[in-house]
C-alpha cells in the first residue's frame, strides 16, 4: 500500500497530466537545437541506438527515483527527503542534495529566461519578413545586433520571466495542469505541421539519411555523448521532476509513465530533426548545433524558401512554447519549499522568486555585451583570480553560471537523489511506490537505481569536468 500522504498544493487530475508536465518539464532547446545534431555527427541510427540504452540505463531510473521520491514523501523536494530520511532512520541532511537542486534550478532559468526570450524577438522578426530572402551574413549580423543591445536583451528576458512566473503562481490546477493541457498539445501540433512541410521540401531523404543511417563504425565514438544527454535531456538533478511526482495520483504507475515520458521525449527530438534539417538542405546549408543553428542558420533557411515566412513564425513558437514548459518546472521546486515553509501565498512567494531571478538574469543579459569582458575564475601566471576584467582565459557570467550548473550541481543533485532512492529508502518503500509484482523485473529496475545509474552519472560528471 503506498503513502496516504497529501500534497497541500494540489494533485494532477490523471496520470496524462504528469506525463505532460514531465514531458515538457523535458523537452526544451536542447531537443531542438543538440540532440538531432548530435544524432547526425555521432553514427545516426549508431547513435540512436546507443541513445536510448543509455536512457534505458541512466536517464529513467534516476527519473524513477525522483518520481517515488516526491509522491511518497508528497512535499516539495527539500521536505520531501527530509521527511522521508527521518522515517528511514537516515540523516535529514540528505535535504540540502534538494536545496542544492531547488538553486540549481533557479540559476539554470535565470539565464534560461534570456535566451528563450530571443525567441520573442525572432516570431516578431519572422512574422514581418524581416528574414525573407536574408543571407549567412545578414543572418549573423541580425543576430548579432539583438545580443549586442542590453535594453532589448533586457525586455524580453522581463516578458518571459513574467510568463512563468504567471503560470506558477495561479497554482497546481489552475496555474500548471491548464497551462500544460493547451501548450503540450500545442507543441506536438506545431511540429507536427513543421515535418509535412518538411517533407514538401524535397531534401526530406537527406535529412532522414543524415539522422539515421547507421555508421557502425562511430558507435563507440558517441557514447559519452549519449549518457550525458540521456541525464541531461530529463530535466532531472533540480527536483523538478520529483515536485511534479508529489502532485501524481496514488494509483498512476510510475514506471509506465516514466516510460511514456522517456518515449516522448525521445519522439519530440528526433521529429525536431526530420522537421528541420531538410529546410536547412533544401536551403543549401550545413546543418550545426547551438544558438547559431536556431537563430542563424534556420532564419536563412527559412527566408529562402517557398511559406518560409509562415513556417519560420510557427518555429519559433515552437521554441518558445518548449522554453515554457521547461522554465515553469525549474520555477515550482523552490515556489513549493517557500509556501510550505513560510505560509505565504503562491502569488508572493512566486513575485520574489521570479524577481530574484531576473536580477541574476542580468547578468547573462550583460554577458553578451557591455559586460563581455567581466571574467570569472580566471588562471593567470600569477595564480587564481575569482575575477578580473578583460582577462584572457575565464568565463564571463553566463559561462560561469552554466558551467556551475551543468557540469557540477546537476550531476551532483542527480547522484545524490538516485542514492537516497536506492540505498536510504526502505526496499519495501521502493516497492510499494513503483507497485511492481513481477520480482525480477522489479529486482531489474532497483539494480538500475542502485548501481548503473550512480556509476553512469559519476561518468557522465567526470567527463564533463574535463572538458
Amino acid at each position: 500500500m503506498v503513502s496516504d500522504k497529501v500534497s497541500i498544493h494540489g494533485t494532477w487530475a490523471s496520470r496524462w497530466v504528469f506525463i505532460l508536465a514531465a514531458t515538457g518539464s523535458a523537452v526544451g532547446l536542447g531537443n531542438i537545437w543538440k540532440f538531432p545534431y548530435m544524432t547526425g555527427m555521432y553514427g545516426g541510427g549508431a547513435f540512436v541506438i546507443m541513445y536510448l540504452v543509455c536512457i534505458f540505463m541512466v536517464g529513467l531510473p534516476i527519473m524513477l527515483a525522483e518520481t517515488l521520491i516526491g509522491r511518497r514523501g508528497r512535499q516539495s523536494p527539500v521536505n520531501a527527503l527530509r521527511t522521508l530520511a527521518l522515517e528511514s532512520g537516515a540523516s535529514p541532511r540528505w535535504s540540502w542534495a534538494a536545496l542544492m537542486g531547488m538553486v540549481a534550478a533557479l540559476l539554470i532559468l535565470s539565464f534560461y529566461s534570456v535566451i528563450a526570450g530571443w525567441s520573442l524577438d525572432y516570431i516578431i522578426a519572422m512574422g514581418d519578413g524581416q528574414f525573407e530572402g536574408i543571407s549567412a551574413e545578414g543572418a549573423g549580423a541580425a543576430f548579432g545586433t539583438l545580443t549586442a543591445d542590453p535594453w532589448r536583451l533586457t525586455l524580453w528576458h522581463t516578458l518571459f520571466m513574467l510568463l512563468t512566473g504567471v503560470v506558477i503562481a495561479r497554482g497546481v490546477v489552475a496555474g500548471l495542469e491548464r497551462s500544460l493541457r493547451i501548450m503540450m498539445p500545442l507543441l506536438f501540433v506545431l511540429l507536427l505541421v513543421l515535418l509535412g512541410y518538411s517533407m514538401t521540401t524535397g531534401h526530406f531523404m537527406q535529412g532522414f539519411h543524415f539522422l539515421f543511417d547507421f555508421q557502425p563504425d562511430k558507435l563507440l565514438d558517441g557514447v559519452l555523448a549519449a549518457m550525458g544527454h540521456a541525464f541531461f535531456t530529463l530535466s532531472v538533478g533540480v527536483g523538478s521532476i520529483m515536485v511534479y511526482g508529489a502532485y501524481m495520483p496514488k494509483r498512476a504507475s510510475i514506471g509506465s509513465t516514466v516510460l511514456a515520458v522517456g518515449i516522448l521525449d525521445t519522439l519530440v527530438a528526433l521529429t525536431a530533426g526530420l522537421a528541420l534539417f531538410p529546410i536547412v538542405f533544401a536551403a543549401g546549408m550545413e546543418p550545426g548545433a547551438g544558438p547559431g543553428l536556431m537563430f542563424v542558420t534556420l532564419p536563412v533557411a527559412f527566408g529562402n524558401i517557398a511559406f518560409g515566412q509562415v513556417m519560420g513564425t510557427l518555429f519559433f513558437i515552437l521554441v518558445l512554447v518548449a522554453a515554457w514548459t521547461s522554465s515553469i518546472s525549474m520555477l515550482e521546486p523552490a515556489v513549493a519549499y517557500l509556501v510550505e515553509r513560510t505560509r505565504r501565498s503562491r502569488v508572493q512567494v512566486t513575485s520574489v522568486l521570479a524577481l530574484l531571478c531576473w536580477v541574476v538574469g542580468m547578468g547573462t543579459v550583460l554577458s553578451f555585451n557591455v559586460g563581455a569582458e567581466a571574467k570569472f575564475f580566471v588562471f593567470t601566471a600569477d595564480g587564481f583570480q575569482l575575477f578580473q576584467w578583460g582577462a584572457e582565459g575565464g568565463r564571463n557570467f553566463f559561462d560561469s553560471i552554466d558551467y556551475l550548473t551543468s557540469r557540477i550541481l546537476l550531476p551532483l543533485g542527480g547522484l545524490a537523489f538516485v542514492l537516497f532512492a536506492g540505498w536510504v529508502l526502505k526496499r519495501e518503500a521502493v516497492r510499494e511506490e513503483l507497485a511492481i509484482n513481477n520480482p525480477l523485473l522489479f529486482g531489474l529496475l532497483y539494480w538500475l537505481i542502485r548501481v548503473v545509474a550512480p556509476l553512469g552519472i559519476l561518468i557522465v560528471f567526470v567527463a564533463e569536468l574535463m572538458k
